[in-house]
């Protein structure tokens, strides 16, 4: 006596899904069904484990090879552990709402198992199957991929249990019946095509960056005349770009007055630090988060509220450069400054009284900005370039760009 093979239920993995082409799905899977359909791109790539390995992961590995980039070597690597941090910190509520990844991008290098019906009608919804062992590939998000490996391999190590990742779902989009070739496009689209954030903007941008949260601090601490009576000079801060429209309201960005903060708290070395993610356990040596905000608040506050004329003028004060230089200036007046000569609030103002704001090229060319022929300034070179020379300008009076910058 035998029994039927069943042939109506195809096997393999099952996915709901909601088309938006016709060879396109975006969805939710959970965490282990991620990483059972992509293996570790790591694991990938050791040529000795790969030698032992089953035929279904080499042959994935070899179609990876085809449309993804090497992780070994490159920043993408080097950044697979810092991006499983960050994912961590969400999943244990750390981060509280402030958190998230991107959907990830996978290519089916076969057809699909099988399509369903729609499960309620009009809306699309449906299930569709992977063939077990069938190349899945992620050809945007792998170092999420990565990362989200790593986790799930060692959840001790960031804090986490196999039980609390298991219960997680992460975004994705699905690809299928596309060439090699139509895969690698998508990789260069989404890798080239898009317009990368500038990372002065970004850091503006990150609200848990400790130089960001002292901007906005700042900012909030001082008052403007406007239309005739007190406002909040933030309502003269550019948050959401790094440019001035000619025509807009707005006489400095946010992201330059964070450079003015990274410059306060660090002096010289805020330069190199002005794109970088600011924490509070990256402050100099003996100052706390604390003891940052008392200090830096009050001053850079006072600055701005003694040169607020300057800054509605949109005068050479409001330039990243010069905001820079003057940061690099008030370092010496925070009290833990270890190079330099010490200046109290009043030296520095004093200091800082002395100077032509205005954008002239006999003040600022050649200090801050490069004129054409015509005289025109340009302030573009930026805070790296330019900014340790308007500190020594502003704190040295009697040197050649000191003096120059005073009219003399």
């Amino acid at each position: 006596m035998s029994i039927p093979v069943p042939t109506g239920e195809p096997e393999g993995i099952r996915l709901h899904v909601i088309p938006f082409r016709s060879d396109a799905v975006i969805g939710t899977l959970g965490l282990p069904t991620l990483l059972q359909l992509v293996p570790s791109p790591r694991s990938q790539e050791n040529q000795q484990a790969l030698k032992h390995a089953s035929g279904t992961l080499r042959r994935h590995a070899e179609v990876r090879g085809l449309v993804q980039r090497m992780l070994r070597s490159t920043n993408k690597g080097r950044n697979v552990t810092s991006y499983a941090d960050y994912i961590a910190e969400g999943v244990k509520g750390n981060l509280g709402a402030s958190w998230s990844t991107p959907p990830i991008t996978l290519w089916l290098g076969a057809p699909l198992a099988s399509i369903g019906e729609e499960l309620v009608a009009g809306t699309g919804i449906r299930t569709v199957s992977v063939a077990p062992g069938s190349p899945v590939v992620a050809i945007d998000g792998e170092t999420q991929v990565a990362a989200w490996h790593e986790l799930y391999d060692s959840p001790e190590r960031y804090g986490l249990t196999v039980d609390t990742l298991s219960r997680v779902r992460v975004p994705f989009e699905l690809f299928w019946g596309l060439e090699v070739e139509q895969a690698r496009q998508i990789f260069y689209d989404r890798n080239v095509e898009g317009v990368p954030v500038a990372k002065n903007l970004a850091m503006s941008m990150d609200q848990r960056d400790f130089g960001t949260q002292l901007a906005h601090r700042v900012v909030n601490a001082v008052q403007v005349e406007g239309d005739g009576e007190p406002v909040p000079f933030g309502r003269f801060v550019e948050t959401r770009g790094r440019q001035l429209r000619a025509s807009a309201r707005e006489v400095v960005t946010l992201s330059a007055l964070r450079v003015l903060v990274v410059c306060t708290l660090f002096g010289r070395a805020g330069l190199a630090r002005s794109g970088t993610t600011l924490r509070e356990n990256d402050l100099p040596d003996g100052v706390s988060a604390e003891q940052a905000t008392r200090r830096v608040v009050p001053l850079l506050s006072t600055i701005i509220s003694h040169l607020r004329e300057r800054f509605l003028e949109r005068s050479a004060v409001t330039a990243p450069a010069v905001l820079a230089g003057i940061g690099i200036a008030a370092h010496q007046a925070t009290g833990w400054a270890t190079t330099g000569k010490p200046l109290t609030d009043e030296e520095l103002l004093d200091l800082l009284d002395t100077v032509r704001w205005e954008r002239r090229a006999r003040y600022w060319d050649g200090v801050a900005a490069s004129a054409n022929s015509r005289g025109t300034l340009n302030f573009g070179g930026g805070a790296k370039d330019a900014g340790g020379r308007v500190a020594d300008a502003i704190v040295h009076p009697e040197t050649e760009y000191g003096r120059r910058i005073r009219g003399r």
